[in-house]
């Protein structure tokens, strides 16, 4: 079970409301519903922190050990400010790193490409990206990307046929399925909305191209939905 399917369990069977609960764990009354929810106020996964699993398992009359049991080994805790709980089964630690925010790419028509290299954005450091963008627009939608989303992208000038590359066409970038036909001299963008047009670059056109990387993961505000 998720943690908070675990307290919100345990609440109903003892009869407590969410302030109730809060008052034993010592934890704020607003920090209940988003334990049980699973994610924070923008709609990102919540990961609870070690000391809040300890609070929780007072509350419950279990050791931290008992709860961590319960819980499904997949699900993470920030343990940064307790380094010595990382041998505990089912805890892992969240590392996380900035990356740069490079400003916005078109989903659907090519936009100007403007960086902004003083905004950043921290995210877990497992992801394998040197960059993010912000998605505009409604193109890539088949992809699960939508306007706004959060796009991470790994620095490369050959994105393999079929990926989700980002392409800079004089200034202007563009996010979208790529496939590059050197025998042909052809670049064909495949947007994932049958409402949005293919391009195609032939010849000299593929001068003025440059592809900046390809899109490994996004991330996305709940909130906006």
């Amino acid at each position: 079970m998720k943690i908070g399917e675990i307290v919100k369990k345990y609440r109903e069977e003892h009869g407590l409301s969410m302030r109730q609960f809060a008052k034993l764990t010592g934890l704020s009354h607003a920090y209940i519903p988003l334990i049980e929810r699973g994610t924070n106020h923008n709609g990102e996964p919540l990961i609870p922190s070690i000391t809040a699993y300890k609070q929780i398992a007072d509350a419950m009359g279990l050791s931290l050990h008992e709860l961590v049991k319960m819980v499904d080994e997949d699900e993470r805790v920030d343990i940064s400010a307790d380094g010595n709980n990382t041998t505990i089964p089912g805890i892992y630690p969240v590392r996380k790193k900035s990356f740069p925010v490079l400003g916005k790419v078109a989903c659907g028509e090519p936009i100007f490409a403007e960086e902004d290299h003083e905004t950043t954005i921290m995210a877990s450091s497992d992801i394998d990206a040197d960059f993010c963008l912000i998605a505009q627009g409604d193109s890539m939608t088949g992809a699960h990307i939508e306007d706004g989303d959060i796009v991470f992208i790994r620095q490369m000038e050959v994105v393999p046929n079929g990926k989700i590359a980002v392409v800079l066409i004089e200034d202007e970038a563009t996010l979208k399925y790529i496939d590059y036909r050197p025998e042909q001299a052809t670049l064909v963008l495949t947007p994932a909305n049958p409402a949005f047009r293919t391009q195609i670059y032939t010849g000299e056109e593929l001068n003025q191209i440059r592809v900046l990387g390809m899109a490994v993961t996004l991330q996305k505000d709940l909130t906006r939905r």
